[in-house]
Formats: structure tokens, C-alpha cells, sequence
């Protein structure tokens, strides 16, 4: 069964019960999320003992962030739609990614999940094919290169692309100079003091190679075709990383109803679970079979 043959099979109390969107779950999630930053900020800037070690534990968290930006572009976090913005416009001050391009570049990669001609995921750097390309890949240093030239271009540039609207221009261009000011008075503080390097430029770099490699299991080695239980993996892992990835392990479920908020994918993975193609047992698993095949030493 593909997943377009399940969803003529579930029963509509059923639908509606998975899409009912509520603020209270993704409320505390957030302060469960934003408090294990805050907390681990607060130690690194009194240095406490050994505070040098918290850094990529609070990189982590940051870099986790992208999960929760992620969930708010289709807006299933919270029921208030002015939260889902902010909170999404939030995570992209941290993560250099504006909110609004982002939501118009997810939206076409679930319309053409896992196709190489349209899925926009699929057209910038190569999925890694070798331990080189790996390094490279998890170094993260084409992410935040490309996110520097993606503000410079919507900022002064031109943001045309096939999945932005015309009409979103305007919006992506205020979106970047917003985006950009902050980072310049954000440099500026750095004259004044340098806490901001350690509580979140050093910290996010840490920890932004575990986000690459986590969302490389999203689609990595996936059948290039329309069907979401075998383009799309589900890593069956711990409720610590499902917490920090706001339950996008059960990606397969997300993929198959991309607007069931995640507090209820657990209760859609059951309903799929038996359908699933790809179905990975935990992300060491996903990794030690991922690079199986590189060749180089």
C-alpha cells in the first residue's frame, strides 16, 4: 500500500482527530526546549566548571531549532497563528534562515519530495557519496555560506526562484534587511563584549554538524519517487532527540499528513507503522549503514 491508497482508508474521525491543533503541547515543548538552552547559556556565561564542554550540548539545542522552524512553516505547533510567526521568525534569527523563505522553499520540497528535477532540497550541494564528501558535508560550511548569499540576494539581489511567488518579493526583501540589521548590531556587540561568540556563534557551529547529519536520514538513499512511505525515512529513536526534533524522526508520518502537528505523529506512526519502507532502528544505525558503500578511505 502507498501512502495516497492509506489516506482513502482512514476513517474521517480519524483525519479530524490528527489535525486537531491545540497551544498547550507545543507550548511546553517550547519552554522544555528554550529552557535546556537557556539553562545551558546561563552556565557558559558564568563559566561555570568545565563550562568550555556545555558548548555543544547548547550548539545542539540551537541547532535543534531548525526542527522547530521547520514545524511552525506549516504552522501545526500552536494553535495561535501570530505564535507560529513569531516563534518561526525567532529560530530564523539563530539559524541565519529567514522564516518566510524558508516556509515558501519547504512547501515545494513537499510537493516534490524526493524528486531530483523539482524537489529544491535536491538542487543545491549532492547528498555525500564518499567519506570526503561526507567531511565536507558535516563541516557545514556551504549551509552557512549559501545562507549568507540567500540574505544578500533577498536583501539587494533579486529572490527569484521557482518556489518563490512573485508576489513574496517585497516581503523576503524587508524579511533579509530585518535579518541583516540585527546581525550588524549583534557584530557590534562583539565590540563591547564577547558573549554572544560563546552562548551562540562557537556553540551553534559545534553543534550544526549533528543537525546535517540528522536531517541527511530524512531523505538520504530514498526511493526517488511519489510515494511518502518510500521516499521519506522514519528513525525510531529516543525521546530525548525526538524532544529536540520536535517528533520529525517520524518523518514518513509528517510527509504522509504534513499538517498533523507533531504531538500526534506518534498516534500516526502507529496507524502506519505496518506500511513503512524505510525504517530506520536509531541514528548510529542510519550512519554506520549510510556510509557502508564510500569507497575511500
Amino acid at each position: 500500500m502507498d501512502h495516497k491508497n492509506f489516506l482513502k482508508t482512514l476513517p474521517a474521525q480519524t483525519n479530524i482527530n490528527l489535525h486537531r491543533i491545540t497551544n498547550g503541547p507545543g507550548l511546553r515543548a517550547l519552554v522544555l526546549h528554550g529552557g535546556l538552552i537557556v539553562a545551558l547559556a546561563t552556565m557558559v556565561a558564568l563559566r561555570v566548571p568545565l563550562w568550555p564542554l556545555l558548548m555543544l550540548p547548547l550548539g545542539i539545542a540551537l541547532a535543534f531549532t531548525f526542527t522547530l522552524q521547520h514545524e511552525c512553516t506549516h504552522r501545526t505547533p500552536f494553535a495561535s497563528a501570530w505564535l507560529n510567526e513569531a516563534v518561526g521568525h525567532a529560530c530564523a534569527l539563530i539559524l541565519l534562515q529567514p522564516f518566510a523563505w524558508f516556509r515558501a522553499f519547504h512547501m515545494a520540497h513537499h510537493r516534490f519530495t524526493n524528486d531530483p528535477d523539482r524537489d529544491p532540497e535536491l538542487q543545491g550541494e549532492a547528498k555525500p557519496e564518499s567519506w570526503r564528501a561526507m567531511a565536507w558535508h558535516l563541516s557545514c560550511v556551504s549551509y552557512w555560506r549559501d545562507k549568507l548569499v540567500l540574505l544578500a540576494r533577498n536583501a539587494f539581489g533579486n529572490p527569484a526562484s521557482p518556489h518563490i511567488p512573485p508576489r513574496a518579493h517585497a516581503r523576503l526583501r524587508r524579511e533579509a534587511r530585518l535579518l541583516i540589521t540585527a546581525y550588524m548590531l549583534c557584530l557590534l556587540s562583539l565590540t563591547v563584549t564577547p558573549l554572544l561568540l560563546t552562548i551562540w556563534l562557537i556553540p551553534l557551529a559545534l553543534g550544526f554538524p549533528v543537525l546535517r547529519l540528522y536531517l541527511l536520514a530524512e531523505h538520504g538513499r530514498c526511493a526517488h519517487v511519489p510515494d511518502m512511505f518510500r521516499n521519506t525515512r522514519t528513525v525510531l529513536t529516543t525521546p530525548l532527540i525526538r524532544l529536540l526534533a520536535w517528533n520529525m524522526p517520524w518523518h514518513a508520518e509528517h510527509h504522509t499528513m504534513p499538517n498533523v502537528p507533531f504531538h500526534r505523529l506518534s498516534d500516526l506512526h502507529a496507524l502506519i507503522r505496518s506500511h513503512l519502507v524505510e525504517v530506520e532502528d536509531g541514528y548510529a544505525s542510519f550512519a554506520r549503514h549510510y556510509t557502508d558503500g564510500f569507497s575511500d578511505p
